[in-house]
């Protein structure tokens, strides 16, 4: 099996990634549960917060509470991206699949790029149900077409950055059990410990500035900027004044470093 930029060229790459795409969209067809468990808990998220906190929490500085909470909503369609990707490299590599691809004449990126691909196709289709979940219970977009586009591009490039790290935690732990452990933990301590739901202020000093920092609550900063939805009060630290160029950085950042850690340990899961 050859490296992507090997002598097959690029475009035997590209078709190869393709295929590999298709196959993973026609497992989907025959699993749809994986689709519902990227969509079914943070549409219950939007459903839970938009119609019973939102009478009840307040946002200094903000409009409607549904506003406030929907970009950490789709920060979190980014977090249940680890576990199914992790899930998803785990059992290809327990039941032999990458063995048969290793007998074929493509690239060892290959193999990970179309997996990570059609997770991504599939995240892209969950945070377009929690869009429409949050549509019916008022949330709205108050900037431009330009910037609302740009909010779900960097949502989506998010959601990427964390199928790498799904499938980096897929081929360490192969173990299932361990593996929704990890994806849990992942889940609760990156969504609570961020701005997704609740702005930081009541935290104390130095767990406020752990949270700011946390890459959802760039994220989730980010997008309320891009969509108009951000308090009018808003803090002095740096992810507070400049949310959108931060998140682009961390975010660009995850990528350029998870995508050749996972390559490289790909190399070795798929040689010992």
């Amino acid at each position: 099996m050859s490296d992507i930029g090997a002598p097959a060229g690029l475009g035997t790459a590209l078709g190869d990634t393709a295929a590999l795409i298709g196959r993973h969209l026609r497992h989907l067809r025959r699993t749809p549960e994986k689709v519902i468990a990227i969509t079914l808990t943070p549409v219950t998220m939007v459903i839970v917060l938009g119609y019973l906190f939102a009478s009840v929490v307040t946002v200094t500085g903000s409009g409607e509470y549904h506003d406030y909470v929907m970009a950490g909503v789709f920060a979190q369609v980014g977090l249940t991206c680890v576990g199914v990707a992790a899930l998803g490299v785990a059992a290809d590599l327990r039941t032999g699949l990458i063995d048969r691809f290793r007998s074929l004449p493509m690239g060892r990126a290959t193999v990970l790029v179309g997996h990570t691909a059609a997770d991504l196709l599939t995240t892209a289709t969950a945070t377009g149900a929690v869009a429409l979940a949050g549509l019916g219970v008022g949330w709205r977009i108050h900037k431009d077409l330009g910037s609302a586009a740009l909010g779900f591009v960097l949502v989506l490039a998010f959601a990427y950055a964390m199928l790498w790290l799904g499938a980096l935690i897929g081929m360490v732990l192969s173990n299932a059990e361990a593996i929704n452990g990890i994806s849990a933990l992942f889940l609760v301590a990156l969504s609570f410990l961020s701005n997704s739901f609740m702005p930081l202020t009541g935290l104390p000093g130095w767990l406020r500035a752990v949270a700011e920092w946390n890459p959802v609550s760039l994220v989730a900063g980010a997008c309320r900027e891009l969509w108009g939805n951000a308090p009018a009060v808003v803090g002095d630290s740096l992810p507070d004044r400049h949310p959108v160029l931060l998140a682009v950085i961390v975010v660009a950042g995850l990528l350029a470093v998870l995508i050749p850690v996972d390559l490289r340990i790909y190399r070795t899961a798929v040689t010992r």
